[in-house]
C-alpha cells in the first residue's frame, strides 16, 4: 500500500486541501475521484473535508485504494528483476502471453502473477504498462497502482523510458549503426502483420551492430525504440532486408537455430514514479539465444 505525504508549508497557506493536493499530488481525475469517495485523504491522522484549509506545519497524508486482479491463478514460473511497492519488472520467458484472451484464455502472465499474488501474500491490480509479444523474451514493467501506471505511461509519451532490444538478424548489417524512421501500419486488418506503410503511424528504431557472423551470414544487433508500435523491430528490421532470426511471420525462419524469434528486451531504464530513483535494469540474454550464438560462430 502506498501512501502519499505532505507538509503543508507557507507557500500553501489559504488553499483548501483539494487545492494543495491537485498541486502537489498529480493524480489523474479518476484517481482523485476515488480517493475522495474512499475517504483515503488524513489531515493529522484524521479524515477531513476537502474544503477544509489546512495550516502551515499540518501533515497531509493520501493512502491509495487496495485493488485486485481477478484471473485465475496458474503456478507457472516468474522471474522477477526488481520489485517494491509500487512496481515490479519481470524477465519474461520466451513462449508466454503476457494477459488472457479469447484465443488464450489462460496460462499468461497475468495467471502466473495471481499463483505468485498469493504466495506473496501481496495482492495488487495487474497494470502492464508495456507488452512483449508471445515469443520475445525480456523485460516486462507491471504496475501495482494507477498512478505508477499513469506516470510510466506519461514517460513512455514524452520519450523518458529508454527500451534496449538484442536481436540476432539475417544477413550482414552494412552500417555499424543507423535508424530506420518509416511508418507503420496494418495492411490487412484480417491479418497480424503489420507492413511499413505511407498511412502508418510514426515508428522510429535505432539500431547498433554488436557482433558480425561472416561466416554463417548474421549479424547481432542492439536496438533503441523511440516509439512503441506492434511488431515495430521486426517489421522495421525484416523491411531493410534483415529478418529477425527465426521469426516466421516477417521472414527470418529457421528452425536448425531458433524456433522463435531472436529478439529479447534486454535493459530498461526510467525514472522510478514514486521515489524518483533513475533505475537501470538488465535481463541476462535467454539459453536459447546464447545457444543459438554459439552455433553462429
Amino acid at each position: 500500500m502506498t501512501d502519499f505525504i505532505h507538509k503543508v508549508t507557507a507557500e500553501d497557506s489559504g488553499q483548501e486541501l483539494r487545492e494543495i493536493m491537485r498541486h502537489h499530488f498529480d493524480f489523474s481525475a479518476r484517481l482523485r475521484n476515488r480517493i475522495k469517495r474512499e475517504k483515503l485523504v488524513l489531515l493529522n491522522g484524521i479524515q477531513t473535508a476537502g474544503w477544509i484549509k489546512p495550516d502551515i506545519g499540518d501533515i497531509i497524508k493520501i493512502t491509495l485504494p487496495d485493488e485486485t486482479s481477478g484471473f485465475e491463478p496458474e503456478n507457472i514460473p516468474l522471474s522477477p528483476v526488481y520489485e517494491d511497492e509500487d512496481l515490479l519488472i519481470l524477465n519474461k520467458q520466451p513462449g508466454l502471453i503476457v494477459h488472457p484472451t479469447k484465443g488464450h484464455p489462460s496460462g499468461t502472465v497475468a495467471n502466473a502473477l495471481m499463483y505468485y499474488m498469493g504466495q506473496t501474500g501481496k495482492p495488487f491490480k495487474i497494470r502492464f504498462v508495456n507488452r512483449l509479444d508471445m515469443d520475445t523474451s525480456g523485460l516486462l514493467v507491471v504496475a501495482k497502482n494507477a498512478y505508477c501506471q499513469n506516470d510510466y505511461t506519461g514517460q513512455m509519451k514524452a520519450n523518458l523510458v529508454k527500451k534496449r532490444y538484442i536481436a540476432i538478424v539475417k544477413g550482414i548489417v552494412e552500417s555499424d549503426e543507423g535508424t530506420i524512421d518509416l511508418p507503420i501500419g496494418r495492411p490487412d486488418p484480417v491479418d497480424v502483420r503489420r507492413g511499413v506503410m505511407e498511412s502508418g503511424a510514426p515508428s522510429v528504431t535505432h539500431f547498433k551492430v554488436l557482433e558480425y557472423f561472416f561466416k554463417s551470414d548474421y549479424t547481432l544487433i542492439e536496438l533503441l525504440l523511440e516509439t512503441g508500435r506492434t511488431h515495430q523491430i521486426r517489421v522495421h528490421m525484416s523491411h531493410i532486408g534483415h529478418p529477425i532470426l527465426g521469426d516466421r511471420l516477417y521472414g527470418g525462419e529457421n528452425v536448425l537455430l531458433m524456433e522463435r524469434q531472436a529478439l529479447h528486451a534486454a535493459r530498461l531504464s526510467f525514472v522510478h514514479p514514486i521515489t524518483g530513483e533513475h533505475l537501470e535494469l538488465e535481463a541476462p540474454l535467454p539459453e536459447d539465444m546464447k545457444c543459438a550464438i554459439g552455433k553462429l560462430k
